[in-house]
């Protein structure tokens, strides 16, 4: 990479934050950035980082949209309940899903915001992308995720992993996400490391390391 150089740890997500609240609108008046990456690759970790350092910025987890029944088919839900409505300026609800009652709750506001994050496995996807200021994606082998995931969830999710591993696999596979990334998020031990992605590059042949804050596990 020509001319690359890497920012002080401390400064890093604030010069990302930075970097996203400076872009144009994607989505009505939202700069909506989307975060994905394989399931335990520690999109919600970074996301909630991302979002403090925005000041706040909402985050949607996608864990809200999908369900049992909807691991991956819930664009339509998606693009109805949050999409449409911030496309126009307007305030957003959606129903959030239990993993544990297995039933949608009640309606949630979502508001328009300078910078919505949307973060979970599948925020990429082809028909999200158009409304996307930038897609981000948490760089990770899918079996180190995987693993990750697993140990996280213990013993008693074993037989979803096994279902959610398959359903993953064929969902990347008809639809990926990785190839339009415009950064690409490595967690370290201790923070990220921000390196241009397939798509894009994030500013003049820069790249950018966070270090100092929590674990990058999830």
């Amino acid at each position: 990479m020509s001319h690359s150089y890497r920012l002080a740890p401390a400064t890093a997500l604030s010069a990302l934050a930075h970097l996203l609240r400076d872009l144009p609108p994607s989505c009505g008046p939202v700069r909506l950035i989307g975060v994905d990456g394989h399931a335990g690759s520690g999109k919600t970790t970074f996301a909630g980082q991302l979002a403090n350092a925005l000041g706040g910025a909402p985050v949607l987890h996608l864990d809200d949209i999908a369900s049992h029944d909807e691991l991956f088919a819930w664009t339509d839900r998606l693009l109805g309940q949050v999409i449409e409505p911030l496309r126009r300026g307007e305030t957003a609800h959606y129903a959030p899903y239990d993993w544990r009652t297995r039933r949608f709750g009640p309606p949630r506001p979502l508001p328009p915001a300078p910078v919505i994050l949307v973060e979970g496995v599948g925020a990429g996807r082809r028909a999200l992308r158009p409304h996307l200021a930038r897609l981000l994606w948490l760089e990770l082998p899918h079996e180190d995720a995987w693993a990750r995931g697993q140990f996280r969830d213990g013993e008693e999710q074993r037989e979803f992993w096994a279902g959610w591993v398959q359903a993953e696999r064929r969902h990347f596979a008809e639809d990926p996400s990785r190839p339009f990334a415009d950064l690409l998020v490595r967690p370290l031990p201790t923070g990220y490391e921000v390196l241009p992605g397939p798509a894009g590059s994030s500013g003049p042949d820069q790249d950018m390391t966070h270090g100092d804050g929590p674990s990058a596990m999830c």
